[in-house]
Parts: structure tokens; sequence; C-alpha cells
């Protein structure tokens, strides 16, 4: 079984399944196809399925011409019918992996994808999961299932982990030119699980076991949100120093060595930052052990919201208005610049925090042209002159692109820069600064 699926691998002869067609699935899936092999989407929205098949992309990475070059080869087909699972040789698991109400791993969307394949499994196939989770997971979560009635892993089928490594909105980096990741379960599995990504990914990194390869994205990922609450604590510091931080760090960069810049902001958002050094966390209490650092760190960032709130109020005391009843202008509700995610995003938490106090609470996003929040579903503002002279305070969150910054400078009585997008202009009496 190993030869023969190496042999179709190598030959652009396999037919490949991706479950889950979100930012990590959708690219990878295109990148398959163009690398000649068959490949099935599989996602349970059906929703999301119809759209595709019409050709209309739902992620920013992916354009409507990319996702129906793929469908025009007749090589990629999407469907929410788990069956195909067992025309397949090789599985992408590509499926969220959220932290429950107690702050807990929620492996459920994983369990439910290795259920469905357990269902529809054949014969010598390969399951890779790209789902970023906690060191042990495709070990203790997966072969135990996958290895049911004596299956041998490495003989009967072939088991590996290779992180995810995707940014959204990067248009330097995509799923093709970063480095991949690939531990297997046994020597075998991580050659057949390497082979498949060779043919359409630059680099292939291979480490010793699925752990390693499991701890490789929690130590990248640990390693930012560390460093971004280490900046975030400085721009606090800086505050009450009386220091621009942002002119601290453009200085402290030009240092050829020993320093790397990161920045401050309102807090951390997205699909990963937020999310996978706590599930390192988890899985290091387990075993008796305390990371101090990843502690510090997300009290640091998840104080940045109310940090900023605490800014507004002190921008509408300098004009005598009181935040109770101040319309308050959210410009970017995305996580980050350049994208439609709202997962996590620091944004929802000034938001929230800001209708605590009084606030009346509109946005503008390109990005996002509505957003179901707090019991109510609401829509993205034109941003126009009489927007902003309405405004008692516009708070820029996220700096799009597509943001008319000279617009909002021009027309709006107060903005709180939260993300640097005035970069040269110093604080006055109207622009106020993180």
């Amino acid at each position: 079984m190993f030869t023969s699926l190496l042999e179709d691998i190598r030959n652009r002869r396999v037919r490949s399944c991706v479950m889950g067609l979100g930012y990590v699935g959708l690219p990878l899936a295109l990148e398959f196809v163009r690398a000649g092999y068959q490949v099935v989407g599989l996602d349970a929205d059906g929703v999301r399925v119809r759209r595709m098949r019409e050709g209309r992309s739902y992620i920013t990475d992916v354009a409507d011409g990319q996702l129906r070059e793929a469908l025009d080869t007749g090589r990629f087909h999407v469907t929410t019918d788990p069956e195909v699972l067992s025309d397949v040789q090789t599985v992408n698991i590509c499926v969220p992996t959220p932290l429950g109400k107690s702050g807990d791993p929620d492996l459920s969307f994983v369990q439910a994808a290795v259920q469905s394949i357990e269902a529809h499994r054949r014969p010598g196939q390969l399951y890779i999961l790209e789902s970023t989770t906690y060191p042990g997971t495709t070990e203790e979560a997966l072969l135990p299932v996958l290895g049911r009635n004596g299956l041998k892993v490495g003989e009967d089928f072939f088991l590996a982990f290779s992180p995810e490594r995707v940014d959204p909105g990067n248009p330097r980096y995509n799923t093709r030119n970063i480095p991949k990741v690939v531990g297997g379960m046994t020597p075998r599995c991580c050659e057949v699980a390497a082979a498949l990504y060779a043919n359409c990914i630059d680099t292939i990194v291979k480490v010793s076991s699925t752990r390693v390869a499991e701890m490789v994205k929690l130590l990248e990922n640990t390693f930012r949100i560390v460093n971004i609450g280490l900046v975030n604590e400085m721009a606090r510091m800086c505050h009450k120093l009386e220091v621009d931080i942002w002119e601290v760090i453009e200085a402290a960069k030009t240092k050829p060595f020993g320093f790397m810049p990161f920045y401050p902001g309102p807090g951390l958002g997205g699909h990963c930052i937020p999310i996978d050094p706590i599930y390192l966390s988890w899985k290091a209490r387990k075993v008796g052990f305390e990371a101090q650092f990843i502690s510090l760190a997300s009290q640091v960032n998840a104080s940045m919201p109310q940090f900023v709130v605490d800014l507004v109020v002190k921008a509408l005391n300098d004009r005598g208005k009181a935040l109770n009843g101040a319309r308050i202008l959210l410009l970017g509700v995305a996580y980050k610049a350049g994208v439609s995610d709202t997962r996590e995003s620091p944004a929802l938490d000034v938001w929230h925090l800001l209708a605590e106090l009084g606030a009346q609470v509109s946005y503008h996003d390109p990005y996002v042209p509505e957003l179901e929040f707090v019991g109510r579903r609401h829509r993205s503002q034109a941003l126009n002159e009489d927007l902003l002279r309405e405004s008692d305070c516009a708070l820029v969150l996220a700096n799009h692109k597509e943001l008319d910054l000279a617009l909002v400078r021009a027309h709006a009585d107060c903005v709180l820069d939260t993300r640097n997008a005035y970069a040269g202009s110093p604080p006055d009496g109207r622009l106020y600064k993180l």
C-alpha cells in the first residue's frame, strides 16, 4: 500500500480530499489542483459550497478568477457529502479548532471529521491533520479511532500532522511559498505526506514526529503573542512617560541584529494568535507545567481593548464630552488590515466596552459589509463627510488600504489611531495615538 500510494502521489495520479474549505483549506485545495491532482473539497456549510460552485469566493486571498480556473479544469469539485471520502487516497483535515467556553481546546470539529473518515474510509489512505492544536492530538485523538479493528498505522493507513501557516491578507507569502512542516506517525507516514505536498509547495521541512510538528506551530505563535504582549506593555508605559512608542520602534529596528520589530495595537485577533498559545498552556498544565510567559502576555494583550476605551474617554474629556451618549465611529472591525475575518477581533471587544458605557457605536469596514453582533445585525456605514462630522470620535482599529485617511483627518473632530495609520503625524488637539 505504501509503494502504491507513494507512486500515485509522485505521478500525480492521486485523488485528494480537503475537509474544511476556509482560509486554510481552500487555498490548499487550489494548490493541489494546480499540481495536477483530482481534488474534492468537502465542507459542511451548504451555502458556502453553493457559492463556490458558482465560482464566487468568500475568502480575501482567493480571487473569483482563481476559483473559476480550478473549477474549469474539471479536476476540482466541492460537496457537502462525506461519501466522497470512500473514493479518495488522501485526506487533509483543515477544520476549526476553537476554544470552548471554559478556555479548554474544542476538538469537536476534528472529532466530527475523523468520525466521517472512519465511516467512509478505504484501505491505504493518507490522513493529514492541519488544524492547529496541542502536542499529542494526532496520536491521542486521531490514531485510536483510525487504528480500530487492528489496523496498523504506516501499513494499513498513513497518518501525519502538518501545521497550517496561513497569513490572511499577506501579499508576499502564500500556501505555495511558505515552507511546509511535516511530521508522521511513522517514517513512511512522513514520506508519503511530504511527497503529497512536494508537488505543489516549494519547501518541505520534515520533522521526526507529529508531536514535534504540532509544537512547531505553537512555538511560532507563542513567540508572537509574547512579543506582542511586550510591545503592548511598552506602549502603555510610553504613554505614562510621554514617549511616542511608534518612533521608538522605528528607531530600534534600524539595529541590524538582535532586534525584531513588533507593533502594539488594540488587542489580538484572528484564528491563531489569541488561541494557539492557550492550547499550549492547557496541555502544559496537564503535565504539571505552568507557562508563565504565555499567561502574562495573554493578560497584557487582553487588557488592550480597555486601554483603548480609556484613551477614547480622555479624548472626549478634552472636548468636555462624556462617553455616555457619544457617537463613536469604528474604522475597521476585522482583526487586521486587508481581511474580512472578524474572529476574535479586538475591535469587537472595544465595541462591546464602549456600548456598555453608553456610547452609540457604528462602524465602517470595506471588507465587512454587515456583521451580526450582540444580537443585532449591523451594516457598514458609507464613509463620508457627514458621517465623520456627526461622530464625536473616529477610532482606527484596522488600517485597511482602502480607508480614506485624509478624509477622516479632514472632517472628524477627534481621531484615535491605534494602528499608526497616521505615521509621521504627531498627536495634536484632534489626533490621538495608541
